[in-house]
């Protein structure tokens, strides 16, 4: 039996640029515009730069998302673009544009990357003002913005005088915007609320706060399960800047609690002196780790110098954190609070071990005698 079929009339699905090998010798800033929803999924349309309303699937009611990429040296493709892609579409009734400027962004100067931004910046601000025209309100616009491209946010909310609503700005770039003026950056002025995410401070990202609200998980460097070493190739350098997008990702999925503590530096919310969010009023910390603060009291004559391990122990399941990045003095009757980061959530805690080790296989091994013990929230 032969079955013959016709097949589908409609135009394939746009995709981002595929750049051929010879990109990295720099390429001219080309702008493409790809529409998503939810009623087409994964199959992206390209958009019109001057006329938003020759697609029926756009919703001028709906909220705007503008998902815009970074430097790509050989301008290759997008591993996380899917992924992000359908994270956000399935969070929420959207219009998603990702904003394609590979040609511009490919190019193995990346001072030459830098100075495109501001052309692509202009271009999604001419688009922006056509949004305006066909009745979208600037501030249903979301735009987010990996490295590059949250200095691209900025120029554009700047270009909107911050009617924007909201930039979410993934590990800005730091080389060549590190110093320089507002206007030459993005900044809390250039939307109505500018939220950011540092992952990389130390080397490809901005270290500075840069929005209203600035977050540094395991202090903006050296983000856990990445290469320590050069030996590992290209992902020694990237792997932390690239991590904000991942990290961003599982924000969008909410599988587990993930809380923001504000604190004056890194050491301070280690030691376990920032767990308190008064400063946010009702609303509580920003809920971006499951973290306990734990407080020990020992009855020993003589002072202790060591680090903890601590053990929860619920129904059903156990959790284990090492206190190790510093060794800690416990007195006699003298509560020391220190801040346990586990790997999991037990939900109603039974009981708790705790492990003392001084670390110093040479002095003789010395018993951390408690006499209280507490953990909280």
């Amino acid at each position: 039996m032969f079955l013959w079929f016709v097949p589908d009339a409609a135009a394939p699905a746009d995709r981002p640029t595929r750049m051929h090998g010879h990109a990295f010798i720099g390429t001219s800033v080309r702008v493409r515009l790809l529409l998503y929803t939810s009623e087409k999924g994964m199959c992206g349309t390209l958009m019109s730069h001057t006329d938003p309303t020759a697609h029926p699937q756009f919703n001028t009611s709906r909220l705007t998302t503008f998902l815009i990429h970074g430097y790509r040296p050989t301008g290759s493709p997008l591993q996380w673009l899917p992924t992000i892609t359908e994270l956000l579409l399935a969070r929420t009734d959207m219009n998603l544009i990702v904003v394609d400027w590979n040609n511009g962004a490919a190019n193995v100067n990346y001072f030459k990357a830098v100075e495109n931004t501001h052309t692509v910046a202009d271009n999604l601000t001419a688009f922006l003002e056509k949004l305006k025209e066909n009745g979208v309100s600037m501030s249903s616009v979301h735009m987010i913005g990996i490295s590059l491209g949250a200095h691209i946010s900025g120029f554009v909310g700047a270009n909107m005088n911050g009617s924007i609503g909201r930039i979410t700005a993934l590990d800005p770039a730091g080389p060549q915007f590190t110093g320089t003026l507002l206007k030459d950056r993005l900044d809390p002025s250039d939307a109505q609320f500018v939220d950011v995410l540092h992952t990389d401070i130390d080397a490809l990202g901005f270290r500075e706060p840069l929005g209203h609200i600035d977050f540094y998980p395991n202090a903006g460097t050296d983000q856990p399960g990445c290469p320590k070493t050069i030996f590992s190739g290209s992902s020694y350098f990237k792997c932390d800047h690239q991590r904000s997008v991942f990290l961003y990702m599982e924000t969008i999925k909410r599988v587990c609690e993930r809380k923001a503590y504000p604190c004056e530096s890194y050491r301070g919310f280690l030691d376990g002196l920032c767990t308190s969010c008064e400063r946010f009023g009702d609303a509580g910390c920003p809920v971006f780790v499951t973290k306990y603060r734990v407080e020990v009291m020992i009855w020993n004559k003589a002072a202790r110098w060591g680090r903890l391990t601590v053990k929860l122990h619920g129904a059903d399941q156990e959790a284990v954190a090492t206190i190790d990045h510093a060794a800690f003095e416990f007195k006699r009757f003298t509560g020391t609070r220190l801040l346990a980061q586990f790997d999991k959530d037990v939900k109603s805690v039974m009981k708790m071990s705790l492990k003392f080790s001084t670390g110093n296989v040479l002095q003789p091994k010395n018993r951390l005698r408690f006499c209280e013990s507490a953990s909280h929230l």
